[in-house]
């Protein structure tokens, strides 16, 4: 059986791959926009890939400014950031395949780690640290299904690619749209997201808002004239965001996301006003800010949203005696929006990995929908790539003290290489 083959071709990667993820976890790849800090992550993919007698090929993401797409983002600099590539060519007789991951992750923010953000801490089965969930250790998943490919020698039928690429976080998107543009395009592909071992069909949409106000002359402060506070105004101001967030949870759907209590959720990500710490003077803000994320569902027209979103704020803003003389700055956090995407549950993809994930897994896998965006809608919007999500357990993703279970990294794998060998076979 196909299971037996791919357990007995990971066998002796078991110890290597989770090193890889502790590894690139004691890696920074740290995403701050406009730039990155990818690199030193991608020669450590890049040296375990040796270790196997596998040539990655590391290339420039500098082409992107000038290629004219409309997804690249204008904000970004991808200067001196790197993609990592693999190409195992196939007889010509199969289905290809890509392996997509981002090797990126977000800032570690400001404090409540019980270790280093970049321990790689192994205990009690779960491997801590920045990007150990997402998505660190799916990459190295991915990883040692080509390392464990090589070193049986065995040849697909179709072509297989693995990418680790720069700039998902954030919105980016850069290294997966690079990836394409030059020609890295298979019949089908995974992203290897922290899922829980569960196969995610379909992604949403985003879209962070940045609201800024102004008001009053802190000079007036200890003086006879009124200073203005935009901080109770901002109260109602989340009163208009949570309006919205009832608007959105009523929306009905017949696709992936049906069912789901909150379709399209609507949050409140930060609130800025004076901060309450020591080194702050007691003073009355004279700004004041909040950044709300709004997603969308695959079917839904993203443009269409955010308009009605906009109207409806200045329509706020209109009838609040605050806001209706001090004007908000509406800046988005990346422009345009991220897609969602859905791929059928019918689909042979699909298919090929319910069956790949039931027989190593020993249970009818979850079939589900992501409850956040990412870059699936790049490779199957943009590129007629049909494309799953599929990766390891774990926890805290974008917070202090996020985690993978070990364990689950090499169920991944087993998965991946599953399908692999049955939908490139020729």
């Amino acid at each position: 059986m196909t299971i037996c083959k791919a357990r007995r071709m990971l066998r002796p990667l078991r110890r290597d791959m989770v090193r890889l993820v502790q590894e690139l976890v004691r890696t920074d790849s740290v995403n701050r926009p406009p730039l990155g800090a990818e690199t030193r992550a991608q020669t450590v993919l890049r040296d375990f890939f040796r270790k196997w007698k596998i040539r990655p090929e590391m290339y420039s993401l500098d082409f992107l400014q000038s290629s004219g797409h409309h997804c690249v983002r204008g904000d970004r600099n991808y200067k001196g950031r790197k993609n990592l590539a693999v190409r195992f060519a196939g007889t010509g007789r199969g289905r290809s395949l890509l392996l997509n991951g981002h090797i990126d992750t977000v800032p570690a923010g400001g404090g409540g780690w019980s270790d280093s953000p970049w321990s790689g801490k192994l205990r009690q089965g779960r491997i801590y640290g920045l990007g150990s969930f997402d998505m660190k250790a799916g990459v190295a998943a991915q990883a040692a299904v080509m390392a464990a490919l090589q070193s049986a020698g065995v040849r697909l039928g179709g072509d297989l690619f693995f990418e680790s690429v720069v700039d998902e976080e954030w919105g980016g998107g850069g290294g997966t749209l690079a990836g394409r543009l030059r020609g890295d395009n298979a019949d089908a592909a995974v992203i290897s997201e922290g899922t829980q071992l569960q196969i995610l069909r379909a992604s949403r949409g985003g879209f962070v808002i940045d609201l800024h106000v102004s008001a009053g002359d802190a000079s007036a402060y200890f003086s006879q004239s009124e200073v203005v506070s935009p901080a109770v105004p901002l109260g109602r101001l989340l009163g208009w965001v949570d309006s919205w967030v009832a608007r959105r949870q009523s929306i009905r759907t017949d696709g992936a996301y049906a069912g789901v209590s909150d379709p399209a959720p609507v949050q409140v990500l930060a609130v800025e006003a004076n901060r309450m710490d020591r080194d702050i003077p007691l003073s009355v803000p004279t700004r004041g800010a909040i950044r709300a994320y709004f997603q969308f569902l695959p079917e839904e027209d993203a443009d269409a949203v955010i308009g009605e979103i906009r109207q409806s704020l200045l329509e706020f803003q209109a009838s609040d005696p605050f806001f209706g003389q001090h004007s908000m700055e509406w800046k988005p956090l990346y422009d345009p929006p991220l897609l969602g995407h859905e791929l059928e549950e019918t689909h042979p993809w699909t298919e090929c990995m319910r069956s790949s994930a039931q027989h190593v897994q020993g249970t009818e896998p979850v079939i589900s929908a992501a409850p956040y965006p990412c870059d699936a809608f790049l490779l199957q919007r943009e590129f007629g790539i049909p494309t799953l999500l599929f990766g390891p357990c774990g926890g805290g993703a974008h917070n202090p003290d996020e985690y993978v279970e070990a364990k689950s990294v090499i169920t991944t794998a087993e998965v991946l290489l599953t399908a692999a060998l049955e939908w490139c076979k020729g």
